[in-house]
């Protein structure tokens, strides 16, 4: 995680969330300076430009499953767009808003707190499809009992 100073007060609850709920949390020296002084753990990582192991590195090597990136300046655009990058050839999610990334926590939260389960998509129209309006006359068709002959 790397945010920038402007974005560093709507962190701290979003980033609890996600400690709350076990994730490890990475981040450069400025994010991480301002977590731990307000009582949330978090572990240093490089950004790119200040050598290895950083965060690329930590992309591929598979130890980043969500990535909180806001990018401001000229001086981390280069370091921001290769993190990005990164990222999207390795299939990690990542957000570059402070509401996208509380808008994935509040997911997460909500996909852990029920049990999956997996329906067609005609199971899932009946559940949301609304109900047939009754026809002039309040009643419901009724079926005949048996089928009329047709007379030609």
């Amino acid at each position: 995680m790397t945010v920038n100073d402007s974005d560093k007060p709507t962190v701290v609850p979003i980033v609890r969330r996600f400690h709350e709920m076990g994730f490890r949390i990475l981040a450069t020296e400025g994010t991480q300076k301002y977590l731990r002084a307000r009582g949330i753990p978090a572990e240093r990582v490089a950004k790119v430009h200040e050598g290895r192991p950083n965060a690329i590195d930590l992309i591929v090597s598979g130890e980043v499953h969500l990535l909180i990136n806001t990018p401001l300046g000229k001086f981390t655009q280069a370091d921001d767009y290769a993190i990005r990058r990164t990222a999207l050839v390795h299939r990690v999610p990542y957000t570059t808003t402070m509401s996208a990334a509380s808008a994935a926590s509040d997911a997460i939260i909500a996909l852990r707190s029920r049990t999956g389960s997996v329906r067609s998509l005609q199971e899932w129209h009946e559940r949301t499809a609304p109900e047939k309006p009754l026809p002039p006359g309040g009643k419901a068709p009724t079926a005949s009992p048996e089928p009329r002959a047709v007379q030609a």
